[in-house]
């Protein structure tokens, strides 16, 4: 069988931050205003698959085209259960990528576990190069969490993995970058390479024009220029494993006037799909594919099996709905690279 499929699979809804600029939104709105909706996301959905339902299907992937499975949240390392389903996931012979804000790392049975599991990476958000840019918009739920509990969380996960001489999990940093933290572009891989990781992924942020803090965070037309030489000075110096050398071109695409912008042969519902908390399985994550889908076309893992979902003849399909919400996915794709390399 032709393992191709990536799966984005947001497993549960909660997270112990509170990141103001959340693609799930804040609990403070959907207290006010409960999410409904299919494909809009909220860390109060009271409609989570259960353990169960979760078991179950991930049980059904060892007999699919899934070739990876990049688990997220909200945050799923606060689930007791996730690491079971990474066990029952990597027992199917599928690679695991964890997605996580870092701060659940600090507890050595939840690295050490992610160790012995054979993970095959784990991914942390992280803002900014310290406290005072990371911390700002992400402020923890508990009100002491932050920038220094990260790294913390960090430098355990990667002190367990050098315990057992390991070559896994490759372990490397995310950031969100918006008008508040360009420079982040380079002084975050730089941090990245001090704490011995292994890959950095810049991704636009993404805001709508409706949303509190659009005109303060959005990156504009006029910052592209700013983030061009960011992006060019990353790739000449490559503290660390980056995307293919096509993402800095299709990162400012996406901020270029005129989006949402036309994709020939992409991969979403094809080599990609996401699904939500609630099982919803969609072609990508993207707020403008999710709305465009006609509900006779929504899915659900809830009942179904992997190999019932994901089947496909190769062909993808062209688009015309990429913008900066695309953007974090291109490097999914790609990401064997980040697997395969070894940096001296």
């Amino acid at each position: 069988m032709l393992r191709d499929v990536d799966l984005l699979w947001a497993l549960r809804s909660p997270c112990n931050l509170g990141c103001t600029y959340c693609y799930f939104g804040t609990v403070e709105e959907h207290r006010e205003k409960p999410v409904a909706q299919a494909g809009q996301l909220s860390h109060l959905s009271r409609n989570d698959v259960s353990l169960d339902g979760i078991a179950r299907f991930a049980a059904t992937l060892a007999d699919s085209p899934v070739r990876r499975v990049f688990l997220a949240g909200g945050e799923p390392l606060l689930w007791p259960p996730v690491l079971e389903i990474v066990e029952t996931i990597k027992r199917g012979g599928i690679q695991v990528v964890l997605c996580t804000n870092g701060l659940p790392l600090a507890r050595n049975a939840i690295a050490r576990r992610i160790v012995e599991l054979g993970v095959d990476a784990v991914s942390v958000s992280l803002d900014g190069d310290r406290a005072a840019v990371n911390d700002r918009y992400r402020p923890s739920r508990n009100g002491k969490d932050g920038f220094e509990q990260v790294l913390a969380g960090v430098r355990n996960l990667s002190k367990w993995r050098a315990r057992d001489n390991a070559t896994l999990p490759r372990i490397g940093l995310y950031a969100v970058i918006g008008r508040h933290n360009i420079a982040s572009v380079n002084t975050v891989p730089r941090l990245a390479a001090d704490l011995g990781l292994d890959y950095f992924v810049p991704q636009p942020l993404h805001l709508d024009a409706e949303h509190a803090l659009h005109d303060e965070l959005s990156l504009r037309q006029q910052d592209i220029a700013a983030v061009r030489a960011e992006l060019d000075r990353l790739w000449r110096s490559r503290p660390v494993d980056l995307p293919d050398t096509t993402y800095p071109s299709q990162f400012l695409t996406a901020l270029t006037p005129g989006s949402p912008h036309h994709v020939e042969g992409c991969f979403g519902g094809t080599r990609l799909h996401f699904i939500e908390p609630d099982g919803s399985v969609w072609d990508c994550p993207s707020g403008l594919k999710i709305a465009a889908t006609p509900a006779e076309q929504h899915r659900s893992i809830r009942n179904h099996s992997a190999a019932d979902l994901f089947t496909h003849d190769g062909t993808c399909a062209d688009c015309g709905l990429f913008s900066a919400d695309c953007l974090p996915m291109w490097p999914l794709t790609g990401f064997s690279s980040f697997l395969t390399k070894r940096r001296p």
